[in-house]
């Protein structure tokens, strides 16, 4: 009777835990933007920047970010795909007009200097993170990260992953414009 009992236990608990997880992945997908990671510097400060000067451009600072204006500061790197997918659409935008500075991120200046070279330069400013300090104080998961900061160096928005067409109407453009707004 126990080996019958053991049986259909057995029975009955792979779809179980397969109800299970489909439920997860079902209740997961129900969120407004999964690929939405929050951050808890949304309406803060921009937190201090401790970068190396990126072969020979302008020095991002903590007082650029603090100037009239929007800008976006892009965390990227030469060997990250995503940044190469998100990279015309930032030309898209810096050709717009929009302020956008870079921070390279683990990266050598070489490879970095190399991949603007083949791809173009967006940046207005640039810094390098080789240790990736100012990516840990910012809260950056990986790259490409972008934040939208405004006039008096408060970040608006953050938004991690690749810029495509759909983020930039959906996320980046509102956020410029609540930042433009906020002067």
């Amino acid at each position: 009777m126990a080996e019958k009992k053991r049986v259909s236990f057995m029975m009955i608990l792979p779809p179980v835990i397969f109800l299970g997880v489909a439920a997860l992945f079902f209740f997961g997908m129900q969120r407004d933007n999964p690929d939405l990671l929050p951050t808890a510097l949304k309406g803060q400060p921009a937190p201090p920047l401790q970068l190396e000067p990126f072969a020979g451009k302008q020095m991002l600072t903590d007082e650029a970010l603090r100037e009239s204006g929007v800008k976006l500061v892009n965390f990227w790197a030469s060997w990250c795909a995503p940044c190469r997918v998100e990279h015309p659409n930032l030309m898209a935008l810096a050709a717009e007009g929009i302020e956008i500075h870079g921070v390279n991120y683990k990266d050598t200046d070489a490879k970095g200097t190399a991949f603007l070279a083949g791809l173009g330069d967006p940046y207005t400013l640039a810094g390098s993170d080789k240790s990736g300090r100012t990516g840990l104080d910012w809260g950056v998961y990986g790259v490409p990260e972008t934040f939208v900061i405004d006039a008096s160096g408060k970040i608006i928005t953050r938004f991690a992953g690749p810029i495509t067409s759909s983020v930039m109407e959906k996320t980046i453009r509102p956020a410029i414009a609540e930042a433009a707004a906020s002067e």
